[in-house]
């Protein structure tokens, strides 16, 4: 009677917490489907709310000004994983992403309302620190930020040009492929074999004749090698073991640990890219992205004082003078951000923090930069937290944007 009392309606907090959460939350939701807590559901929900301020904002698709001040629903998403033995595990994420005013559907239906899957895969472990797995995945290459957790970001947000092939070769960066994964000591590895999307972000676009290249050797060449993507990123740790159960990394620990790492990475997509010559007859060029990083993360001091700070060095080949929008190009990045946690003995803690970033555009023979200030203020840890950033954006001779945004999240 324990036994069944238990899998129907045990909800239990874990006794081993996320230590970058707060002390209160524990583990957040499990329910125990046996009596030792082995077989097990656990449940995450976390929504982050934006209210941005941009004077600048362009014209919508309509040709109408839009309002200086806009609010979104940033992320809102559920997370479940669970374990029947320790060799086997199951993951399921889905949500929605920047649902505002102008996405918003008079029912609900339209594509701006609807929850997608993020993460659908199945792993089986290969020994006590590795694992093979298979599915919709972010077990991803090329650097840190790539394989990002939007639970623990310390900046208000992901560096964008890091998430290298959102829309381009994934959906919203996952792909449908295998994978491995795992640790050799203070060694760390994920690489992974995947299919590459045919419907993305340029599904109707062609290459000019003599122009630039478009990411369309999916669906123009018809190869078999444009139909596969490969990826990879390997890391080693100097200090404390960082946790590689799921493929999410941690942003900020908040000094709950001492994490220094290094890392490289790649991603490759052979024949990703499509060029049209004068006559217009086509070829593949060959996408592949490498990127060198490095995380630094230590309590300071006492009181609960803590530094973070992070490096990257990203180069990007999407093909010859390749540009989409101001967020994906042809060149090569230099990113870094570093925060602060103030000491002092109040559960609420604040984190000061500066980002920059410099990026070298080959299409236009000129470079982007953007620099972010910010401050984070926990009221238990990252479980319940408000953000507020000051950023501009210079994108070549064009005239600089500038955002302010104020973001609430809660995560269980």
């Amino acid at each position: 009677m324990k036994k069944i009392y238990s899998i129907a309606v045990i909800m239990l907090l874990s006794l081993k917490g996320f230590s970058q959460g707060s002390p209160d939350y524990g583990a957040g939701m499990k329910f125990n489907l046996n009596d030792d807590g082995s077989k097990y559901l656990r449940v995450l929900s976390w929504a982050q709310v934006w209210s941005q301020y941009n004077s600048d904002r362009p014209l919508d698709g309509n040709g109408n000004e839009q309002a200086d001040l806009d609010f979104s629903v940033r992320r809102a998403r559920v997370l479940l994983y669970a374990q029947i033995n320790k060799d086997f595990l199951i993951v399921t994420h889905f949500g929605l992403n920047s649902l505002n005013a102008t996405t918003l559907s008079p029912t609900g239906k339209g594509d701006g309302s609807q929850l997608f899957m993020h993460d659908a895969y199945v792993q089986y472990s290969l020994g006590k620190n590795n694992a093979v797995g298979g599915g919709l995945h972010y077990w991803n290459g090329i650097s840190r930020l790539n394989n990002q957790s939007t639970l623990n970001l310390m900046t208000l947000d992901n560096q964008r040009q890091a998430w290298a092939t959102l829309g381009l070769s994934d959906q919203f960066a996952r792909h449908i492929g295998a994978y491995a994964k795992g640790a050799f000591g203070k060694f760390q590895y994920r690489v992974a074999i995947n299919g590459a999307a045919t419907n993305n972000l340029q599904a109707t676009t062609v290459p000019t004749n003599g122009g630039a290249a478009t990411y369309t050797g999916t669906r123009l060449l018809g190869s078999k090698e444009a139909g596969r993507t490969y990826a990879g990123y390997f890391e080693y740790g100097f200090l404390d073991a960082e946790s590689n159960f799921l493929p999410y990394k941690v942003g900020t620990y908040l000094g709950t640990k001492k994490v220094f790492t290094v890392g490289a990475g790649f991603f490759a997509h052979p024949n990703g890219a499509v060029i049209a010559d004068l006559a217009g007859n086509l070829s593949g060029e060959n996408v592949t992205i490498f990127g060198l990083d490095a995380f630094y993360d230590v309590p300071v001091g006492t009181q609960g004082a803590a530094l973070t700070a992070y490096a990257l060095y990203q180069n990007s080949d999407y093909g010859k003078n390749y540009t989409l929008g101001t967020t994906y190009e042809t060149g090569s990045m230099l990113h870094g951000h570093v925060g602060y946690v103030i000491p002092g003995k109040s559960k609420t803690r604040f984190q000061p923090y500066l980002s920059y970033d410099n990026r070298k555009i080959d299409a236009i023979n000129d470079n982007a930069s953007q620099i972010g200030i910010g401050a984070n203020a926990f009221f238990s840890g990252h479980n319940s937290k408000l953000t507020l950033e000051y950023q501009t954006l210079k994108y070549a001779s064009n005239k600089a944007v500038n955002t302010i945004t104020l973001q609430a999240m809660i995560y269980l």
